[in-house]
C-alpha cells in the first residue's frame, strides 16, 4: 500500500478502492483507509474515510459493520459540524436511510430502537429542512417488516404525497419499493406497471434495474407473461452475479429456477455462490436465501432427486433431501429470531409460504444450457378393473384398435398386453400378433421374432399374415445392412402371396404388405447403387407396384391408404437419386398430403421434412419455410424430442433469412429445448443456442444474447461444429459485451476469436476482429495494447489492399499515441501517413464511386487531424505555441471543408460540420470577422432548406430535418458570440 500522506492521495486511494469488486477484501482497505486518515490529523479526511467505510459496508455481505462507522460520524457531526463541507453534510443525511433500512435486517436490534431511531431520521431531517418523503419510505419499510398493513399504507400513501427532495432515493429505487409493495399485496399487473420505466432502463442506479428484475419474476410468471420472465431473469441474474451485497436478488432467480422447471440451472446458481449458505453479515437476505435453497430442493424430491449430491454449506456432502431439511430448519429459525424481535409471526409465515410454493410453469425454455435433473417417466401401467387383475380382453382389443388404424403407441400397447398375459393360454393368433409387434419395436434385432410371428400366424389358419410378417423380417435385415440377402429373401415371398392372392387365399392388406416390403428393400438398395439405371428402374417398378395394387381399393382401410401415401414419398425419393430434385419435391408434397387425408398426419412429417429440404436447395425459401411448419403441426405431440429440436432449428435458420429475428428467435429456444430433452445438449443444443444467441442480438437484446452465448461457449469445437461457428460466436459475444460497457472481456472475446482466424486463408475476418479488439482495448483504458492491436489490423488492411481499414485504424493509433509513449509527435506522424495513404489510394482509384468514396475518407482524416492537434495542446503551453497549433488545426480543417465540398449535395453536413469548427478556433484565436463569415457560410448553405427533399422516409426525412436545425442553431449562436467579440 503507498503511503497517504495527504487528502488528495487518500481521496484517490478511496476512489480506486470504490472501483473493487464488493466484498472483504475492499471493506479491508476502506479499514485500512481510515486509519491511514486519522494519522493525516485533518478532520475532513476522517469523516470522508468514514463515509467510504460505511459506503463499502453497505454494499458487502458485511452491512452489520456499518453502524460503528456512522455512529461516530453522527457524534462528530454533533459536535463539529463546521468539519463537514457541504457533500458530506449531505452524505451524513443520506445514509441514514441504509442505517434505518439496515436495523431492520438485523434481528438483534430491538424494534424499539428501531422506532426511536425512524423518530430522531425524523427530527435531523426537519431540522435540515428536507422533506418527510424519505422518512415515510422507511416508516413503510418497518410496517411492511412487521407485518402491520395498516400503518404499511398509511405510510405509502404519505410517502408518494410528500415531495420529492435532495434526501429522496432515486427513482429506480423508489419505483422497485412501490412495486414491490403492490406485488406484496397481490397487486402484480400494478407493480409491472411501476416498474417498467426502470425495466425499460428510462432509470437506473448502482443496484437498479438490478433488483427491479429480480423483483418481477414471480409477477411475471403468475401474470403468464413468461417471456418477460425469461428475458427478465437472463439480463437479472447477470447483473447481479458478481455482486456479493445482493444475495437477496440472487435468491430471487434462485426461486425463478425452481417454480419453471429449471431446477438444474437453480442447482448451478447454487454452485457459483457458496459463501452465501453462510455470509452471516445480513441475516434477513439468509433468509431469504435459505428459504429458497429448501424450495429448489424439495422440487428436487418431488422429482424423485432426493438422493442427488447437490452444491450446500461447505465441509460436507448434502443430498437435495438433507439439505432440504437444512435449509428449512436454517429458514425458520431465522424467521423465529425477527418475529421475536417484532412481536409478530408475519416473517415465519412469509418463509413458510414461500418455502411451500408450487412450480408457475411445467419448463420454461431458458435458452441456456441446463438439463432437467428429473428421471424418465414411468411407462404407464396395464389397465386394472377392480379385482386387482388386469383386463386381458381390453387390453388386446385397445391394442388391435390401435394397430388397425396405425395409432400412436400401438407397440406399447401390445407390450402392455403381452405383459399383462404371462401364464395365461392364449390361441395362436393374440401371440403372433404380440410377437409381431414385439419385433417391431426390436426393429433390426427382430427378424427370429418376425419367423416366431409367422409360424404362429400360419398355425392360426393366417398364411397371407404369415408371409406379411416374413416381409417384414426380410426388411428388418436390409435395415441392418444385409440388404442383397434382404431382396433374395423377400423375391420368394412376395412370388407366394401372389400367387395366394390370385387364389383367394389371402386379402389385399396381407398381399400389399409383402409388395411394400420388396419396395422398401429394392428402394434402398438403389440408395447403395444411385448410379445404376437398372437398379433404380427395378425400385420404380416395385413401388408403382403398391399403388397399381391399392389405389382405388382402399375403402375405408387406413392402412392401405397409408401404403398409397408411403408409396408416393418413395417414388419421390428415387426420383431424388435421379437427380430430378423439382419431380422429388412434388412427390414428396403428394405423399404428405396423402398421410394427412388418410387422419395420419404424424407420418408426413418425415416427408414434410424431406420437403424443406429440397426447397431450400433448390431456392424455394416460402415452401421450405410451408414444409416446416407443416411437419410440426402434423408431429403435434407424437415428434420425438430431436426430431423437434431439428425442424425448430431449420424453421429458425429459414425465418432468420428472411429477417425476422423474433419468430427466428423462438424457434432456435425451441430447438435448444428440445435437443436438452433429447441429451443433445452439446451437439445440436449447442448449434441452436449458437444461432438464439445471434437472433437475440439481432434484436439488441444484448445481455440475454450474451448470457446465451456464453453457455454455449464451452459445447462449441472445432472438431465437433467447425472452428468458424466458434469464431461467429466469440464475434457475437465481443459485440454484446462491447453494448455492455464491458469492454475488457469484449476484448477478450475479439482477440481469441482473431487468433483462430489468423490461420485462415483470406485474412479480411483476422483484420476485422484485431481492429474491434483494438477499439474495445481502448475503450478499457488499456491504450498500449489497443495500439498493438490496431498496428496488427492495419498491417492486415495493408495486406489486403483495404485502405479504409488501413487510413481507419492509423486515425486511432493517432488518437491512442496521446496517451501512450507515442505523445503528440507520434500521433502528428500517424495521422499524416493517414493521409497519404488516402491521398494515394484517390489517385489508384480504379472507378469514380471507389474515388468519391476515398475523397470522404480524406475529408474525415483532415477533420480528426485537426480535432487531434487542437486536443493535443497541454494545460501549460504558453500562448505562441497554442496559436502555432491553433493555425495548424485551422488549415486542416479548411482543406477538410474544401474536400467535402468536391463531394457536391452528398456531403453538405460534413462540410458546414467543419466549417464551423474552425469558426470556433477562428475565436479562439480573436479573429471574430473570420468566425462570423464562416457562420453566414453555413447559413446560406442551408437556406431554405428544411429536409432533404429527395422523398426519403420518415425517420430519414425526420434525422435530416434535425441535423439542419442543430447547423443552423450553432451558426447563429457563433454569429452572436463572434459580434459581441
Amino acid at each position: 500500500m503507498s503511503e497517504i500522506t495527504d487528502l488528495d492521495a487518500l481521496r484517490g486511494a478511496m476512489t480506486e478502492n470504490s472501483g473493487q469488486p464488493e466484498g472483504p477484501a475492499r471493506n479491508a482497505r476502506a479499514e485500512e483507509l481510515l486509519t491511514a486518515a486519522e494519522k493525516l490529523n485533518v478532520p475532513l479526511a476522517v469523516i470522508e474515510a468514514l463515509g467510504h467505510q460505511l459506503k463499502v459496508y453497505n454494499y458487502s455481505s458485511e452491512k452489520g459493520k456499518m453502524f460503528v462507522p456512522f455512529a461516530r460520524l453522527l457524534r462528530m457531526w454533533d459536535e463539529r459540524p463546521e468539519d463537514f463541507d457541504e457533500y458530506e453534510t449531505h452524505s451524513l443525511h443520506w445514509v441514514f436511510k441504509w442505517v434505518s433500512s439496515g436495523m431492520l435486517d438485523q434481528p438483534h436490534i430491538p424494534l424499539a430502537s428501531i422506532e426511536k431511531w425512524l423518530g430522531e431520521m425524523e427530527h435531523r431531517y426537519r431540522l435540515a429542512g428536507h422533506s418527510e418523503r424519505a422518512v415515510r419510505s422507511a416508516e413503510h419499510s418497518v410496517a411492511a417488516h412487521v407485518g402491520d398493513v395498516t400503518r404499511a399504507e398509511r405510510a405509502y400513501a404519505a410517502w408518494l404525497a410528500a415531495d420529492r427532495d435532495t434526501m429522496a432515493d432515486c427513482h429506480a429505487c423508489e419505483l422497485h419499493g412501490q412495486g414491490w409493495w403492490q406485488a406484496e399485496r397481490g397487486r402484480d399487473a400494478e407493480a409491472l406497471e411501476l416498474w417498467r420505466p426502470v425495466l425499460e432502463g428510462e432509470y437506473a442506479c448502482a443496484h437498479e434495474p438490478h433488483t427491479v428484475l429480480a423483483s418481477s419474476l414471480v409477477p411475471l410468471l403468475r401474470l403468464g407473461r413468461l417471456d418477460e420472465a425469461r428475458s427478465c431473469h437472463l439480463r437479472g441474474f447477470r447483473l447481479v452475479r458478481e455482486m456479493e451485497s445482493m444475495r437477496g436478488a440472487y435468491a430471487d432467480h434462485v426461486e425463478f429456477c425452481a417454480l419453471t422447471g429449471n431446477e438444474a440451472r437453480g442447482l448451478e446458481l447454487l454452485a457459483e455462490r457458496p459463501a452465501y449458505f453462510t455470509d452471516d453479515g445480513q441475516p434477513r437476505s439468509r433468509l431469504d436465501f435459505m428459504s429458497v435453497v429448501a424450495l429448489l430442493m424439495n422440487r428436487l424430491t418431488v422429482l424423485g432427486l432426493g438422493d442427488r449430491q447437490v452444491p450446500g454449506p461447505a465441509g460436507r456432502q448434502w443430498t437435495a433431501r438433507e439439505l432440504a431439511a437444512h435449509a428449512r430448519e436454517e429458514a425458520l429459525a431465522l424467521a423465529a429470531r425477527f418475529d421475536e424481535r417484532n412481536g409478530t409471526a408475519h416473517v415465519s409465515e412469509r418463509a413458510r409460504a414461500r418455502m411451500a410454493r408450487q412450480p408457475l410453469v411445467e419448463r420454461l425454455p431458458l435458452g441456456v444450457r441446463s438439463v432437467r435433473p428429473a428421471p424418465p417417466p414411468a411407462p404407464a401401467a396395464p389397465a386394472v378393473p377392480a379385482d386387482g387383475q388386469p383386463d386381458l380382453p381390453a387390453l388386446l382389443a385397445e391394442a388391435r384398435r390401435l394397430s388397425d388404424h396405425l395409432r400412436p403407441n400401438a407397440v406399447e400397447a401390445w407390450a402392455a398386453a403381452a405383459e399383462a398375459a404371462e401364464g395365461v393360454e392364449l390361441d395362436p393368433r393374440d401371440r403372433a400378433e404380440m410377437a409381431d409387434h414385439e419385433a417391431m419395436a426390436l426393429g433390426p434385432e427382430g427378424t427370429d421374432l418376425f419367423e416366431r410371428a409367422a409360424g404362429l400366424y400360419a398355425e392360426a389358419g393366417d398364411p397371407g399374415e404369415a408371409l406379411a410378417a416374413r416381409a417384414r423380417g426380410a426388411y428388418v435385415r436390409a435395415l441392418a445392412g444385409d440388404v442383397d440377402g434382404a431382396a433374395l429373401a423377400v423375391t420368394g415371398l412376395y412370388d407366394e402371396i401372389l400367387a395366394l392372392y390370385a387364389d383367394d387365399g389371402t386379402g389385399i392388406r396381407q398381399t400389399a404388405s409383402v409388395v411394400m416390403s420388396r419396395a422398401r428393400i429394392l428402394t434402398r438398395r438403389a440408395h447403395g447403387g444411385a448410379d445404376d439405371g437398372a437398379v433404380l428402374a427395378e425400385a420404380e417398378a416395385a413401388v408403382r407396384e403398391v399403388l397399381a395394387l391399392v389405389d382405388g381399393r382402399m375403402g375405408e382401410d387406413v392402412r392401405l391408404a397409408a401404403r398409397v401415401a408411403e408409396a408416393q414419398a418413395m417414388l419421390g425419393e428415387l426420383a431424388g437419386l435421379s437427380g430430378d430434385l423439382e419431380t422429388a419435391a412434388e412427390l414428396f408434397a403428394r405423399g404428405a398430403a396423402a398421410f394427412v387425408a388418410a387422419g395420419l398426419p404424424w407420418f408426413a412429417v418425415e416427408y414434410e421434412a424431406r420437403l424443406a429440404s429440397l426447397a431450400h436447395h433448390l431456392g424455394d425459401v416460402a415452401g421450405a419455410e410451408r414444409a416446416l411448419r407443416a411437419a410440426l403441426e402434423h408431429g403435434g405431440g407424437q415428434l420425438e424430442a430431436p426430431g423437434r429440436a431439428q425442424l425448430h432449428l431449420q424453421l429458425a435458420e429459414v425465418v432468420g433469412g428472411r429477417g425476422d429475428a423474433v419468430e427466428a428467435a423462438e424457434h432456435a429456444l425451441e430447438a435448444a429445448h428440445w435437443a436438452d430433452e433429447a441429451g443433445e445438449s452439446a451437439t445440436l443444443g449447442a448449434w441452436a443456442r449458437q444461432q438464439l444467441g445471434g437472433f437475440l442480438l439481432r434484436q439488441r437484446r444484448w445481455a440475454e444474447a450474451a448470457e446465451v452465448l456464453e453457455s454455449v461457449l464451452p459445447d462449441l469445437t472445432a472438431e465437433t461444429h467447425g472452428d468458424g461457428a466458434v469464431v461467429q460466436t466469440q464475434w457475437w459475444l465481443g459485440d454484446c459485451l462491447s453494448e455492455l460497457g464491458e469492454h475488457r472481456a469484449a476484448a477478450e472475446r475479439r482477440l481469441q476469436a482473431a487468433e483462430i482466424a489468423r490461420h485462415w486463408p483470406e485474412q479480411h475476418d483476422h483484420a476485422t476482429l484485431a481492429h474491434l479488439a483494438g477499439e474495445s482495448l481502448g475503450q478499457a483504458g488499456r491504450a498500449a495494447e489497443a495500439d498493438q492491436a490496431y498496428a496488427r489490423a492495419g498491417d492486415l488492411w495493408r495486406s489486403l489492399g483495404n485502405t479504409h481499414g488501413l487510413i481507419r485504424s492509423l486515425r486511432a493509433r493517432a488518437w491512442l499515441a496521446l496517451e501512450t509513449e507515442g505523445g503528440p509527435a507520434g500521433a502528428r506522424a500517424l495521422m499524416t501517413e493517414a493521409i497519404r495513404a488516402c491521398e494515394a489510394a484517390r489517385e489508384a482509384a480504379a472507378d469514380e464511386e471507389t474515388r468519391q468514396q476515398l475523397v470522404a475518407e480524406l475529408g474525415d482524416t483532415q477533420r480528426q487531424f485537426a480535432d487531434l492537434l487542437a486536443r493535443s495542446v497541454s494545460e501549460g503551453a504558453e500562448g505562441p505555441v497554442v496559436r502555432a497549433v491553433f493555425e495548424e488545426a485551422l488549415s486542416r480543417l479548411q482543406r477538410a471543408a474544401e474536400v467535402f465540398a468536391s463531394l457536391g449535395e452528398v456531403a453538405l453536413h460534413s462540410r458546414t460540420g467543419a466549417e464551423l469548427t474552425a469558426g470556433w478556433l477562428e475565436i479562439e484565436l480573436d479573429r471574430p470577422a473570420g468566425a462570423r463569415a464562416r457562420a453566414r457560410l453555413v447559413l446560406s448553405a442551408y437556406d431554405g432548406r428544411v429536409g432533404s427533399g429527395t422523398g426519403a422516409d420518415a425517420e430519414t426525412e425526420g434525422e435530416e430535418r434535425s441535423a439542419v436545425r442543430a447547423r443552423r442553431a450553432e451558426a447563429e449562436h457563433m454569429l452572436r458570440v463572434a459580434s459581441e467579440d
